[in-house]
């Protein structure tokens, strides 16, 4: 284990008791929480073509989700209060939308299967390793791609495609592909016009 230099003011342990003892969130925020837990089922078992119903669902515990929206039931959306989908999104089986903080998705946007959006962290430097909830913004017409992981803070531009199982950590320049880990940009995006 690497230890701060000679001098250096740093902590040699974690305050865990600290860490617990913080107030992470209002007693609201926990009612819901729990409320949502409950109602979960009822969006998980749903049939797969149901889509109607689990956007009801999600704009009754206060997400703000646009028309045409496709979110599928083995999706997972953690607190959805802090989560905005524009129209003619999807988000795919399995994706994982952790929303501690806001997180904003655009409109014609598809988060395919697996998929991580994480608007969650933990400052590290800190000694109680207190809860931070910086938001994740999606533009318009972005393809986070299966497996992708995008972390705490991130904006990803309009029209911007984050390959397979690419760890995105900083911004990502509209309507350019990433990939690898951590995510670097590997070519623009250029639609091609349409048929005639």
């Amino acid at each position: 284990m690497q230890r701060a230099p000679a001098g250096h003011p740093a902590v040699t342990r974690l305050d865990m008791g600290a860490n617990r003892a913080g107030k992470r969130y209002s007693a609201f925020d926990q009612v819901r929480r729990l409320l949502w837990w409950v109602a979960a089922p009822l969006f998980r078992c749903s049939p797969r073509p149901f889509f109607a119903w689990r956007r009801w669902l999600l704009r009754l515990f206060g997400a703000r989700v646009g028309r045409h929206v496709h979110v599928y039931p083995a999706a997972r959306i953690d607190m959805p209060w802090h989560v905005t989908i524009g129209e003619w999104s999807a988000v795919g089986e399995d994706a994982l939308i952790y929303a501690l903080g806001a997180v904003t998705i655009g409109s014609r946007v598809t988060i395919s299967q697996r998929a991580h959006l994480c608007a969650g962290t933990h400052d590290y430097t800190d000694p109680a390793m207190p809860l931070l909830k910086p938001p994740i913004v999606i533009g318009d017409d972005v393809w986070i791609c299966a497996d992708a992981f995008v972390g705490p803070g991130v904006k990803v531009g309009d029209g911007a495609v984050v390959a397979a199982r690419a760890v995105v950590v900083k911004d990502v320049e509209p309507w350019t592909v990433v990939a690898g880990n951590p995510a670097r940009p590997v070519k623009a995006r250029i639609l091609r016009s349409k048929h005639p």
